[in-house]
């Protein structure tokens, strides 16, 4: 693990009582918001006053985590959300490590006096900390949350609710194990989790057996109708309209894991989600092997995250971002190819 600072800082930080605001990312996934209120539930075990404070709202299927409707959502409780930060005496940034993941929350957060935490494994982060567990080889974030835990000698904290949320942050960010960044640890870590009570069948039919009909109804639209593939590159993409996402009934989450089915076809090394709306063009990246979706995210779409699993942002047309695609694929076709041998 990468720590940016000693557990001494950390034991500093919380010497005393805090009013921690824990902040994950905007639109959190699970180990966003799995490791935001593991952290949460745990520093109120040990006896700091804690609030969850997302920038929007998180996934329908994710509901479960949030079982008390106790996280504020700044988007719509926003003055909530804006005394949460003002009062708070610690700031924890929990799976990003760049303000401009904060949304209408950037703007108070950069003002805050509070001292400031980083739990993040995403490359090139640029939020100055007092306290910061940083590792890119880290499967998630909630993997770093329970390395902090135990490194600062807490382990006996963690119960089944903390277990589940660590674990489903976990289990997504590996695709249940199947990434190359599960390593031995992620599994001991796992079975350590199953010590302190976790039901990992509970928490797996939580999260992948939720589905609404619609949900299942607009996956198999897209899979039908939107998926291209674009052999002479071994690629493959998806890009939907805000028309298409509003006539199936579009839900935050319902375009989860759609790119991996483009990746998952035979010979594919490399695929794109492209998806409309207000804010311009969002897109999730996956590959192969040594193929860079992140550096492409970080040169052309405003984005980043993983050598692996990348997301960005395109300011203008459905037509022109997966044009501006396809005409950057060329310059991987070597590292493509060498890719598409591997995963033959």
């Amino acid at each position: 693990m990468q720590l940016m600072h000693s557990f001494d800082d950390f034991h500093q930080l919380f010497s005393s009582p805090q009013r921690v605001a824990v902040i994950p990312h905007l639109s959190p996934d699970a180990d966003a918001l799995g490791s935001s209120l593991a952290l949460s539930h745990f520093l109120r075990k040990k006896g700091h006053q804690t609030t969850v404070v997302s920038p929007t709202a998180y996934p329908a299927f994710l509901a479960w985590m949030d079982e008390e409707q106790a996280i504020v959502i700044a988007d719509k409780e926003a003055q909530k959300a804006l005394e949460a930060v003002n009062e708070a005496d610690v700031l924890v940034f929990v799976d990003f490590s760049s303000y401009n993941r904060l949304k209408s929350l950037e703007a108070p957060v950069r003002k805050s006096k509070a001292k400031r935490m980083v739990i993040d494994h995403h490359l090139n982060p640029d939020i100055e900390a007092d306290f910061q567990v940083w590792d890119v080889k880290a499967s998630a974030t909630a993997q770093l949350v329970y390395d902090l835990i135990e490194g600062i000698g807490d382990k006996a904290l963690v119960d089944n609710q903390i277990a589940q949320y660590i674990y489903a942050g976990i289990i997504t960010d590996t695709s249940s194990f199947k990434h190359p960044s599960t390593t031995k640890r992620v599994h001991l870590i796992t079975a350590d989790l199953m010590e302190a009570g976790l039901d990992t069948n509970l928490v797996q039919r939580r999260i992948y057996d939720t589905n609404s009909e619609a949900r299942l109804r607009f996956l198999g639209f897209a899979l039908q109708n939107k998926l291209t593939v674009v052999p002479d590159h071994y690629a493959a993409y998806f890009a939907l309209s805000i028309d298409e996402l509003e006539k199936h009934s579009y839900q935050p989450g319902d375009t989860e894991g759609l790119v991996n089915y483009a990746l998952s076809i035979k010979d594919i090394v490399i695929a794109a989600m492209f998806s409309e709306s207000e804010d311009g063009i969002k897109i999730s990246f996956r590959s192969v092997g040594d193929l860079p979706v992140n550096e492409i995210a970080e040169k052309y779409f405003n984005g980043g995250g993983h050598k692996n699993a990348s997301g960005g942002i395109y300011h203008g047309s459905l037509e022109e971002a997966t044009q501006l695609f396809l005409s950057i694929l060329p310059q991987y076709d070597h590292t493509i190819l060498e890719q598409v041998q591997i995963k033959c």
